[in-house]
């Protein structure tokens, strides 16, 4: 058996725009709360959250107006350069992105004011998209 093309596997796979608004906050220690991801190394710990439950939650840091996309990988760990794909896809029209992964899927956060121009690119390389 073959391994499928990368083009196999972004057809396949899809990608769902989140509803709300993101933030990330760097913050000194891991804040108690009700968070989309927390990431912790040496140097810092950082939390993807919603805008709104953020009030309470004390932070050094923030950067705000980010939309969540879950990108579900059809054949996780199958195709060389999925996320490369996805990022330089974004970066032909000029627009940051954020790649966060775990196992089973990646998630992209794009500026608010962006995500209909990412999102169509993204379609155009043959991604299904769908918006909760």
């Amino acid at each position: 058996m073959t391994n499928p093309s990368l083009k196999q596997v972004i057809e396949s796979s899809d990608i769902t725009v989140h509803p709300g608004r993101y933030a990330y906050l760097k913050c000194q220690t891991v804040p108690p709360g009700n968070h989309f991801m927390v990431t912790q190394d040496p140097d810092e710990v950082t939390v993807i959250s919603k805008e709104i439950d953020i009030l309470d939650t004390p932070h050094i840091e923030s950067t705000q107006w980010w939309k969540l996309l879950e990108i579900r990988v059809s054949m996780p760990f199958i195709a060389t350069g999925f996320l490369a794909k996805i990022t330089s896809t974004v970066a032909t029209k000029d627009l940051n992105i954020l790649i966060v992964s775990t196992y089973s899927k990646d998630y992209a956060l794009v500026r608010e004011d962006n995500v209909a121009i990412a999102t169509q690119a993204l379609r155009d390389i043959g991604f299904p998209i769908r918006t909760l």
